[in-house]
């Protein structure tokens, strides 16, 4: 069974992606409202979290240490730990992503491959105690591998919080059951800033839709806004 997914992000009003671009306010400080992202990301439960390469990249800082033997690569998935308390899961198509272990801040390390990952790198993963699932067809399905994560390893609750482009395809797949934002008091307003969200030109009209479940105050000047995400009727 898929797990459930809450997409969690830190935003302002006009949906920045970015902390460091933002105003200032007499409520509060960036450092003020990343605790309090914190503090909801504790609240929400997860057993596990999501992002896309780009953000596991900034995370792990690790580079390519291929194997120098050669070993039979475990095909479609290799689940190093069945047992962890929590897990960090990636989206890395074209297994680029590199880590020096199977563990990121005390949560193991998943991660969601493209069919033609090649068999060094799967080794390389399997070779630093990283899970892995590749990908049976050319067009990645996470769907399916979701559901995987859930039978395989128990996953019930996963927050994503990917970069705007993974937000978005997973949102337009149906795969997020709810959002959950941090607003911060501040602005960015630059042209061609990135958003919280994005999917491609065609964007998320007619594919999705948001109902208000829950909005809440927060101190330095934030409020937590939660939404059930549905597929567009």
């Amino acid at each position: 069974m898929k797990p459930y997914v809450i997409c969690l992000m830190l935003t302002s009003p006009d949906g920045s992606l970015h902390p460091s671009r933002w105003t200032k306010s007499p409520d509060g400080s960036r450092a003020d409202w990343s605790a309090l992202y914190e503090q909801v990301h504790k609240q929400l439960g997860g057993d596990s979290w999501m992002v896309g390469r780009v953000t596991m990249a900034e995370i792990s800082k690790a580079t390519a240490h291929p194997p120098t033997g050669l070993s039979e690569a475990k095909r479609p998935h290799h689940f190093a730990r069945r047992d962890a308390a929590s897990y960090a899961i990636a989206l890395d198509r074209s297994g680029k992503l590199h880590f020096s272990s199977g563990e990121l801040y005390g949560d193991h390390v998943v991660v969601l491959l493209g069919s033609d990952v090649s068999d060094s790198h799967l080794a390389e993963l399997e070779g630093d105690g990283v899970s892995y699932i590749v990908s049976e067809t050319a067009e990645i399905e996470v769907g399916a591998m979701l559901g995987l994560l859930g039978t395989e390893l128990g996953i019930k609750r996963i927050l994503l919080e990917g970069g705007a482009n993974v937000n978005g395809s997973l949102m337009a797949a149906g795969l997020v059951d709810e959002m959950s934002l941090v607003v911060a008091p501040a602005l960015e307003a630059r042209d061609g800033s990135d958003r919280i969200v994005a999917y491609g030109e065609e964007g998320l009209a007619g594919k999705v839709e948001l109902s208000l479940l829950a909005c809440e105050p927060l101190s330095h000047g934030a409020v937590h806004l939660r939404y059930s995400v549905h597929k567009a009727g």
